[in-house]
């Protein structure tokens, strides 16, 4: 077992300012090789954590897993291989208990060079990710991915964000590159498909809330190269249906430097949007608070700051109320995990 949380770091960026607790998670010393890259976490219905990433030699090796690894009693177990595929690489991992139980695990499978080649596949635990099952495709499509969690509607049904990307190019994201989601109904027990959001330079990895009953937004990260830009934002669309179709996907206010970014509907209502505050740069990390339903977030503070990069955050509320946030950094290398109440982004002063 490893008692990371004993180096857990206190971070205290302003006197009087409620605190962000920072800890480190894995790094180079985890032998899963030394790529992490990107983590995800869940809360278990028994209190524990749960995170996986895919790791291995590199983000295109052929020998790469995707890891599970839980927090019990305030310590995080060694990361075991819970996917892989014998002759292919694999990629992105989502892991999220749904309000029935099951744990459902969806990750990257690619099928070629680039991540335009790939599809989504999935397995599913019954007993908190201590076994799993088969996997199985679910999204066959060539380029189809998978990066963001998924949220219940207010019908009950799920919603796994999910993304097309094109253009068979490792340092460009194509034109007609689409975010889209996938709807599974627990009572049928069957998937269907949204219509794509579509956007002027591509989009992809989306993250919706539902901020009222049909009423979702979703931030999608943009499409293009990863070059300087002065034109690199957050794209921005709305669903008015329950997630079936979407507008135009706009750019929103928020930089972007082609990087993931997280949305999060926090039980008081508030909206939590976790990005990069850079068109050219993935630091810093920021955190953004909209209390009025996504017109104004007049609340925002960095959580992770200066030479380094900080990426592919993912966001969720916990049982006691407290947000948590996992991230990578040093070069995809080392896996964060922030902690902290939402009075530390709305009483921070810039």
């Amino acid at each position: 077992m490893l008692r990371l949380l004993a180096s857990c770091v206190l971070l205290t960026l302003a006197a009087g300012a409620a605190q962000i607790h920072t800890e480190r998670i894995f790094g180079p010393e985890t032998p899963t090789g030394p790529y992490k890259h990107p983590a995800c976490m869940t809360e278990l219905q028994n209190g524990d954590l749960y995170l996986v990433y895919y790791g291995g030699k590199g983000e295109y090796a052929t020998d790469t897993a995707v890891f599970g690894a839980r927090m019990r009693e305030g310590e995080w177990s060694e990361p075991k291989v819970i996917a892989q595929d014998p002759f292919r690489s694999v990629g992105n991992g989502v892991i999220w208990q749904a309000p029935d139980g099951v744990l459902w695990l969806f990750y990257v499978v690619r099928f070629g060079e680039t991540w335009s080649q790939s599809r989504i596949a999935l397995k599913v635990s019954q007993d908190l990710g201590d076994t799993w099952s088969d996997s199985s495709l679910l999204a066959m499509r060539e380029g189809m991915m998978v990066r963001g969690r998924p949220i219940v509607l207010s019908t009950g049904e799920y919603l796994l964000p999910v993304y097309h990307e094109t253009g068979g190019d490792r340092e460009m994201v194509g034109a007609d590159s689409t975010s889209l989601f996938l709807r599974y109904d627990p009572k049928t027990r069957q998937w269907s498909e949204s219509e794509p959001i579509r956007s002027r330079i591509g989009n992809i990895q989306p993250a919706p809330v539902e901020v009222s009953p049909g009423h979702l937004i979703a931030y999608c990260r943009r499409g293009g190269g990863y070059g300087p830009t002065t034109d690199g934002w957050l794209v921005r669309a709305e669903s008015f249906d329950g997630g079936k179709t979407w507008t135009e996907g706009k750019d929103s206010k928020f930089p972007n430097p082609n990087a993931a970014a997280d949305f999060l509907k926090l039980r008081n209502g508030h909206l939590l949007l976790v990005f990069n505050d850079s068109m050219t740069q993935r630091t810093p990390l920021a955190v953004a608070i909209s209390t009025d339903q996504d017109k104004t977030y007049p609340y925002r503070r960095n959580i992770a700051e200066g030479a380094n990069d900080f990426a592919y955050p993912i966001a969720l509320q916990t049982s006691d109320g407290r947000i948590h946030i996992v991230y990578t950094s040093d070069r995809r290398g080392v896996i964060r995990h922030a902690v902290f109440d939402e009075e530390a982004i709305l009483e921070w002063q810039r």
